[in-house]
């Protein structure tokens, strides 16, 4: 009797054994298509400013990357927003970045280099505009900013295309009705904070790092951007048709909005390419961008709003062939 053990052992090991093996095929089946290879070789992604959401969004779509493709390297480069990023991935100093949706049509009407080769990969989620005084503020409106120290975003961000406009709409100058200032989210709330600024600009999905820092040493609110200056944004034409009305949910900041939503801005922001880009590592990029939404969620809140069916509309880039060709691979 004892002699039959061992063989009962590896009848059983070898069937554990092949039900792993299947188990790992099936896994594969699903994490890699039709069993390729997952792609290799080197890509620069463009990102933001440090504390903003951009940069977060960056560093963990590089993990995800990491994860599902091992021998791609993923090159972070910080910019100063979408008006750089749209430019680097244009005129090939990068491959991959996030952008909002006017930046990329502004760059287009003003026929920026290589245009025409830009593309969509994803709509990702949106940029809401806030727009920060000191909780002592008197300023209420954005009609009242005239006259003051306003930060109206770095030159190359897409913060500064937006304070420009909404400023506009209000009727005022921004290089001549207020003084205005470069400070992105990376140094305005410490600006802020010492009184060298009255106000400031920020565009970001919510909530940002750098606000969420900001309220825990230091009281302040949100001007609210009422409904009627987008009907006179609109009246501006050209990319200024890509922002929408919206209110800024009360979570967003709890401990500064008390309970209160606020009026204010929306424009979605777009994972952008180039024409050129493989179409075979987009395909897998966009999967994996798809795949990581609720991990990457756990700390970048504005990735829970990826969704594969609104992901497709990527207005006013086309999408990128290896793009399309995942969302018709997932289409029900």
């Amino acid at each position: 009797m004892s002699r039959g053990f061992p063989r009962i052992s590896r009848r059983r090991a070898l069937q554990g054994a092949a039900a792993a093996f299947v188990a790992f095929g099936l896994l594969l089946w699903w994490l890699l298509p039709l069993g390729e290879e997952p792609p290799s070789g080197t890509i620069k992604f463009s990102t933001g400013t440090q504390a903003g959401v951009y940069q977060k969004y960056g560093e963990m779509l590089k993990d995800a990357f990491g994860k599902d493709m091992p021998a791609l390297k993923v090159q972070l480069k910080d910019s100063e927003g979408s008006q750089v990023n749209v430019r680097r991935v244009a005129t090939g100093k990068a491959d991959f970045t996030i952008a909002a949706a006017d930046a990329v049509k502004t760059y287009e009407l003003e026929k920026g280099a290589d245009a025409d080769r830009l593309r969509g990969v994803a709509r990702l989620y949106d940029d809401y505009v806030q727009l920060v005084v000191p909780r002592d503020s008197s300023i209420r409106s954005v009609a009242q900013l005239k006259g003051k120290r306003v930060a109206i975003g770095p030159a190359g961000s897409g913060v500064r295309l937006i304070a420009e406009r909404v400023l506009k709409a209000a009727g005022i100058d921004a290089q001549k009705d207020v003084t205005p200032f470069s400070d992105g989210i990376n140094n305005g709330p410490n600006r802020l904070k010492r009184g060298g600024i009255d106000a400031f600009f920020w565009s970001s999905g919510l909530p940002t790092g750098g606000l969420v820092t900001l309220s825990k040493t230091f009281a302040f609110r949100f001007v609210p951007i009422g409904a009627g200056l987008v009907t006179k944004l609109h009246d501006q034409g050209g990319a200024s048709r890509y922002y929408r009305a919206t209110n800024m949910p009360a979570s967003a900041y709890p401990s500064v909005q008390r309970g209160a939503t606020v009026a204010t801005i929306a424009v979605s922001n777009l994972l952008i390419t180039r024409a050129d880009m493989d179409p075979r590592l987009t395909e897998w990029l966009t999967r994996t961008v798809i795949r990581s939404r609720d991990r990457i969620g756990e700390e970048v809140h504005s990735a829970q709003l990826v969704d594969v069916r609104t992901a497709i509309y990527t207005d006013p880039l086309p999408l990128h062939d290896g793009a399309r060709r995942y969302y018709q691979s997932v289409k029900p």
